[in-house]
């Protein structure tokens, strides 16, 4: 029997709206609440190839800083993930592991994951989200997340696995970086 603990996706009290009870769940609701359950050890290579095929970054997935969730279907195949890791200091989160799979997209599933993230991210006492992201810039926008400088991430997030990583390999001046603080409540406003 598998004990791991399935939430409801909840965003965060006072910052995001409340996702709706499970009893809408499958209502086809952009909003709709899903169970997420945190990724455990025995998941970290059912992750990394989900996030393969989404051609999504694998370094660290089994790093203690990282926070990974996943979504599943009624055949328990994994059809969402979201995540972020965490900053030495506590203070900068980056929002990583986003991905929905392709029958999911343009349901609203890809919003409502970040958003999951960046809510978990607040209520840990993170004050600034970071990511990055060539591709998906106007997804981010609509989330809050402006275009930032990237000296500035790695300076904020300079040990997590990505960063450390695209500097290893030349290819941090190549990404795009978005932030958005965390740290106020009023400015949790979702653009539609």
């Amino acid at each position: 029997m598998n004990n791991t603990r399935t939430s409801v996706v909840r965003p965060s009290v006072g910052l995001l709206p409340d996702a709706p009870s499970r009893a809408d769940a499958g209502s086809g609701r952009q909003d709709e609440g899903v169970p997420l359950t945190p990724v455990t050890h025995r998941e970290t290579e059912l992750v990394r190839a989900f996030l393969h095929d989404a051609d999504l970054t694998l370094a660290g997935l089994d790093d203690p800083a990282v926070r990974l969730w996943i979504e599943r279907d009624s055949d328990d195949a994994v059809i969402g993930s979201t995540g972020y890791e965490l900053s030495e200091d506590g203070q900068h989160v980056l929002i990583r592991s986003v991905a929905v799979s392709p029958s999911r997209r343009a349901a609203g599933s890809g919003s409502r994951l970040a958003r999951f993230a960046l809510g978990q991210a607040a209520q840990v006492g993170a004050e600034r989200a970071w990511l990055l992201s060539r591709r998906s810039g106007p997804f981010w926008q609509k989330l809050g997340l402006a275009g930032a400088d990237l000296s500035a991430l790695a300076m904020a997030l300079p040990d997590t696995q990505q960063v450390r990583l695209s500097t290893r390999t030349g290819q941090l001046d190549h990404e795009v970086a978005w932030s958005r603080d965390l740290s106020d409540p009023h400015r949790w406003r979702i653009r539609q």
